[in-house]
């Protein structure tokens, strides 16, 4: 066994498994925005070619695979095992596009924070020996999100200045035993938050108190401060959620200072009119696998500390008043193993 428990929540690889590829597929609006040169296609409508958008969401989460088995120099049969989740009921997402690959599948729902957890299963696999080659992936759309959980788009309600917009996007990384790296060394499970937000048009809100407690764990299992990282990435907090998280940390004497959140990195807030940015899984799917896992082979960060957020919302919990749990799951990656 190559891994080592530090707490119920935190474990460190011993042999750290390492990101053998990498692809991210965006909708036309994430292609337009800052960050819009670093995917590897990007969709030329909603659809991505389909005829529903649930089976354009599915097409995106398609493609991610097949791109970062192609960069990787892999085939589907190379791949003993996928996890991968959606925002959608059952999650079709995943479950329509992985069809036809023919590969061991995992479905997992962690809402908006599926990537963290994806790729922490994945490299608790590889580092147990049931897997050698291991893929974390997920999708949002706007359209298909907006359609499952608000108003039907056509009804053309006002959105509120809290409200985020849901990426139409995709990510796959594909975790290895043998990679160049970088490398996952720590993964910490979230446990759910809940501090009773009800308001479904403010996802920051509810989603930062578990950014909040993961990240402390984190420090807390790992011996780490917020210095120890090049970069702290939330998922999808936003604008709203960014600023309460960093307000969690002051109050208790911590700087984030290099800090920042993938719904502030996808889009340009003002000129898209994004309000307080982006989320849903695509999110920080598409950012970690088309601009941050790039920037580390690059020599940009040695440290990052990835962690995306979710809201564990239905629209019939909502209905009913309930309030809205959120959940963070966070993974370590480091340039070299030698930074383990």
């Amino acid at each position: 066994m190559n891994m080592k428990r530090l707490s119920r929540q935190t474990c460190r690889f011993l042999q750290p498994p390492g990101v053998i590829s990498c692809a991210a597929v965006a909708g036309r609006l994430e292609g337009a925005g800052p960050l819009g040169g670093h995917f590897d296609a990007v969709a030329e409508d909603s659809f991505c070619g389909r005829k529903t958008w649930e089976q354009g969401e599915a097409q995106m989460q398609a493609d991610a695979l097949r791109l970062a088995l192609q960069k990787g120099g892999l085939t589907a049969e190379d791949v003993d095992c996928v996890f991968a989740g959606d925002l959608l009921n059952q999650n079709i997402g995943a479950t329509f596009a992985l069809r036809d690959f023919h590969i061991p599948f995992y479905g997992v729902y962690g809402a908006c924070s599926t990537m963290g957890e994806t790729l922490a299963l994945a490299a608790t696999a590889i580092a147990g020996g049931s897997a050698a080659i291991a893929a974390a992936q997920t999708s949002s759309h706007f359209c298909t999100a907006e359609r499952q959980y608000r108003s039907p788009l056509p009804y053309g309600s006002q959105r509120s200045p809290t409200a985020q917009w849901t990426a139409t996007a995709a990510g796959c990384c594909i975790l290895g035993v043998q990679s160049e790296g970088p490398y996952i060394t720590h993964a910490t499970r979230g446990q759910i938050v809940d501090m009773g937000v009800t308001d479904m048009t403010n996802m920051g809100a509810a989603m930062a108190p578990a950014a909040f407690d993961t990240l402390r764990a984190v420090f807390r299992d790992t011996g780490t401060t917020p210095k120890d990282y090049d970069l702290i990435v939330t998922g999808d907090l936003g604008a709203v959620g960014s600023d309460i998280l960093t307000e969690l940390f002051r109050r208790e004497g911590t700087a984030l200072n290099n800090y920042t959140d993938c719904g502030l990195l996808l889009y340009d807030r003002k000129k898209q009119d994004m309000h307080a940015g982006g989320s849903g899984c695509g999110c920080s799917a598409a950012v970690l696998n088309g601009y941050l896992l790039e920037g580390m082979r690059q020599g940009r960060w040695r440290r990052l500390l990835f962690a995306p957020t979710g809201a564990l919302l239905s629209p019939t919990s909502s209905f009913q008043g309930e309030s809205i749990p959120g959940i963070c799951h966070a993974v370590v990656f480091s340039r070299t193993k030698e930074d383990a």
